[in-house]
C-alpha cells in the first residue's frame, strides 16, 4: 500500500527535537508512507501566537494548508499542538464564509500566490496508523514481546473533541493501546494518560508543571512500564527534558524511558536506538530494553 501526505514538521521537529524527524522518515520509509515536507511551512502558532493576534494566527495557519492544496494532499502531521492549530484554524475557515475571505484577502496582499480553498485534510501520524492497520502487516521484524508500554495521549490530541475527535470517544481513547498491541508490546493502563503535561506552562509556572510531570512518570512506574510512549514531541520532551525534576518535585524514584511514537514503531520494524535517534534523549538511556 502506497500513501503520500504533506508534512507539516512544526518548529520542535526542526530544531529541539531532530530525532523526531529522522525517525518519522526512516519509519515512513518501511510502512512506504510517502511524504513530502510543505515548503515554506510557518509555526502554527503554538497555542501562544493566537492570545496575540488570533487572526494573523489564523491567517498564518490558513497559508500553511493552502499550499498543501496547493500540492494536492491531505495534511499529516506528528505533533498533537501543531494538529489541533491547524485543525481549529480549518474548522473556523470552512464554517465562516466571511472569515475565508477575510484571510484570503489577507493572503493575497501579503503576495501569497494560493487561496485557502479547504480541500485538504489534516490529520496525525497516530491516527493514519489506527485508520491503516495494513501499513504495519507483516513488517513487524521484531515485535516487542513482553515490554510494558504506557500510553501517553497528552491533552491536545485529545481536546476539543468537536476539533480532535478520532473513533467513537475521545474521553475513552484506546487506539493508541492497540498499536502498542499490534507492535507486540504490552499497554498498561496508568491514571495520568489523558492528563496535560504542562509543557506550554514551563515558564509561567515551573514548579506546578514540573509536579504535573513527576506525577506522569510516577503513575507510569507504578502501573509497571518499562517506557511511556507519547504521539506529542512537546509531551516527549516535557517528560524526558524534566523526569528527574519532576522526581525531585513529587518525591518520586521513578525513571521511565520517554519514546516518540515513531521510535516506538520504528523498534517493532527492525530499526536501531541510532537509527532511531535515542543517544538525544534524557531519561532512562540504560533502562530502555529494546532497540
Amino acid at each position: 500500500m502506497n500513501m503520500k501526505y504533506a508534512l507539516f514538521p512544526g518548529c520542535v521537529l526542526e530544531g529541539a527535537a531532530a530525532e523526531a524527524y529522522t525517525s518519522l522518515k526512516k519509519v515512513c520509509e518501511k510502512l512506504n508512507i510517502g511524504i513530502e515536507e510543505i515548503p515554506n511551512w510557518t509555526c502554527c502558532g503554538a497555542s501562544h501566537a493566537q492570545g496575540v493576534n488570533d487572526l494573523a494566527a489564523l491567517a498564518v495557519n490558513a497559508r500553511n494548508i493552502s499550499i498543501a492544496e496547493h500540492m494536492g494532499l491531505d495534511i499529516m502531521t506528528v505533533c498533537n499542538t501543531c494538529t489541533l492549530q491547524l485543525r481549529v484554524a480549518k474548522k473556523r475557515l470552512d464554517e465562516d464564509k466571511a472569515l475565508r475571505e477575510k484571510v484570503n484577502k489577507i493572503l493575497k496582499d501579503s503576495g501569497h500566490p494560493y487561496e485557502y480553498k479547504g480541500t485538504s485534510k489534516v490529520t496525525h501520524f497516530l491516527w493514519i496508523l489506527d485508520e491503516h492497520p495494513e501499513l504495519l502487516k507483516g513488517k513487524v521484524e521484531k515485535p516487542l514481546s513482553g515490554v510494558k508500554v504506557a500510553a501517553y495521549y497528552g491533552c491536545h490530541i485529545l481536546r476539543p473533541e468537536e476539533v480532535m475527535k478520532h473513533g467513537e470517544s475521545n474521553q475513552n481513547a484506546v487506539y493508541m493501546e492497540n498499536l502498542i498491541k499490534a507492535l507486540g508490546a504490552e499497554p498498561v493502563p496508568f491514571s495520568a494518560s489523558h492528563k496535560c503535561c504542562g509543557f506550554h506552562a514551563q515558564l509561567a509556572a515551573e514548579h506546578d508543571v514540573l509536579t504535573v510531570t513527576g506525577q506522569i512518570v510516577d503513575s507510569a512506574d507504578k502501573a509497571k512500564a518499562e517506557a511511556i510512549v507519547t504521539p506529542c514531541p512537546l509531551c516527549q520532551m516535557q517528560l524526558d527534558m524534566y523526569e528527574p525534576e519532576g522526581r525531585d518535585a513529587v518525591g518520586s524514584k521513578a525513571e521511565v524511558p520517554v519514546l516518540h511514537l515513531q521510535q516506538l514503531v520504528g523498534f517493532a520494524l527492525g530499526l536501531s536506538k541510532a537509527d532511531m535517534g535515542f543517544d538525544r534523549h534524557v531519561s532512562g538511556q540504560k533502562k530502555l530494553k529494546i532497540g
